[in-house]
């Protein structure tokens, strides 16, 4: 029961820390839609589709080894797997944001500014988002929901400034250098500073998953877009636009699954070393729940959003609702199906099986940016919307063959231990 009690503190701040996190980009989201138009924030969704990308990258190669290896460790070495994973982080980037800048100067106009803007706020942004696994690793939610608040307290005001020039640029300044105010007081925190100079031993140390991640990170973040410039130039940017819009609907959902995300790969590490026959059930039940829930959240959004309902769409989402509320439901079914699949892609995770959540990943990311561009051809953002929704639901299908494949593979390891162990100590 005690573990239980924990377990669930321990989800309960993931849950409030993604809710401030997911909730300020819907807020974000719904200002820069409301503000700017369709074309403009078609524009916006492409830089922070972008972002998503190097977030991934990041993540890869900096705090998902560290969460599988060093989550509820001794303290001295997770404060040193968090300043070599940190380094490796914000050494990321600066990679990727020297790359942006280039490519923002090179195409020019109204894309290229956003680029060359996100460019310049990458690097705090990467450091920002590995204090918050940092934090889960070590069992300390309260302070990545802290510091989640911060950056939230500081978009207000520069938020605000940017609205008063109508910039696209300014809004992704903003939304960015709010994130640096909070990655510098994550290291205050957390008492622990990047390690630049561990960055190389971090890497050579975790190849076995941090290559592995970083491949399915990438393309699970690249799918998406791929498939938002697929539709770009099949469609137009409106699309795009109309495309974005739905999501942001789904963002207040959103924010419990990505919360839940946060905590359920070290939830799943500490049930598989205690109670291995339990965590096919966890998986269950996490990837069940969350499914349950989205398809709740979806039927809320098309009885509220309806215009029979008064048109609240409209309210939020401006002239951005015409085009995005016809993809509500196909949208609903897609983050049912991915939903799903995310209980087995935790189980994968606790496991090391990075080959198999590899495989996975890359069927997910293939179906999804050939489903969601093939449908763009037939039927434009409609089209598309109904084409990643039986894509994720088909993929879901994969990451639960690859657990149980995993768990298989790991219960015939644990008896053939368990076999050796026991002929040794007959052995005279």
């Amino acid at each position: 029961m005690r573990g239980a009690r924990a377990a669930a503190g321990r989800l309960s701040w993931g849950l409030a820390d993604q809710a401030v996190s997911s909730l300020t980009n819907f807020a974000v989201g719904i200002y820069v839609a409301r503000s700017l138009g369709l074309t403009a924030f078609g524009i916006f969704s492409i830089a922070w589709v972008t972002y998503g990308v190097v977030l991934n990258v990041s993540r890869g190669l900096s705090t998902d080894p560290l969460v599988v290896r060093f989550s509820g460790v001794a303290a001295d070495s997770w404060r040193d797997a968090t300043a070599r994973a940190s380094g490796t982080a914000l050494r990321v980037g600066v990679l990727a944001g020297m790359v942006s800048v280039l490519a923002g100067i090179a195409m020019g106009g109204q894309l290229g500014a956003a680029f060359a803007a996100l460019g310049v706020v990458l690097p705090a942004l990467m450091l920002q988002d590995s204090w918050r696994f940092a934090f889960f690793a070590a069992g300390q939610g309260r302070k990545a929901f802290v510091n989640d608040m911060v950056w939230a307290a500081a978009m207000v005001p520069s938020m605000f400034f940017a609205a008063q020039r109508q910039s696209l640029v300014g809004f992704v300044l903003a939304w960015g250098l709010s994130g640096a105010l909070a990655a510098a007081y994550g290291g205050v925190q957390a008492g622990v500073w990047p390690r630049w100079s561990g960055v190389r031993g971090w890497l050579r140390e975790h190849s076995d998953l941090g290559t592995r991640y970083l491949v399915e990170n990438v393309s699970l973040s690249a799918a998406a877009q791929v498939r938002l410039y697929g539709v770009g130039v099949i469609a137009g940017l409106a699309a795009v636009g109309a495309i974005r819009g739905a999501e942001l609907l789904m963002g207040p959902f959103l924010a419990v699954l990505m919360g839940l995300s946060l905590v359920t790969v070290p939830e799943a590490a500490r049930v598989l070393r205690r109670a291995p026959h339990r965590l096919r059930q966890f998986c269950l039940l996490l990837g069940g729940g969350q499914a349950a829930a989205a398809l709740l959240w979806g039927l809320a959004l098309l009885l509220l959003f309806s215009s029979e309902a008064g048109g609240v769409g409209g309210f939020v989402l401006g002239e951005v609702w015409q085009s995005s509320s016809p993809l509500i439901l196909p949208a609903t079914l897609a983050v049912a199906g991915a939903s799903l699949g995310t209980g087995a892609a935790a189980g994968l995770r606790a496991l090391g099986a990075a080959p198999r959540s590899l495989r996975a990943q890359l069927f997910a990311s293939a179906a999804y940016v050939g489903g969601g561009l093939a449908g763009a051809a037939v039927a434009g953002a409609l089209g598309s919307a109904w084409g990643v929704a039986a894509a994720t639901i088909s993929s879901s299908a994969v990451w639960w063959y690859q657990l149980h494949r995993a768990l298989r593979e790991a219960r015939l390891l644990r008896a053939s231990s368990e076999r050796l162990e026991h002929e040794e100590t007959r052995t005279p």
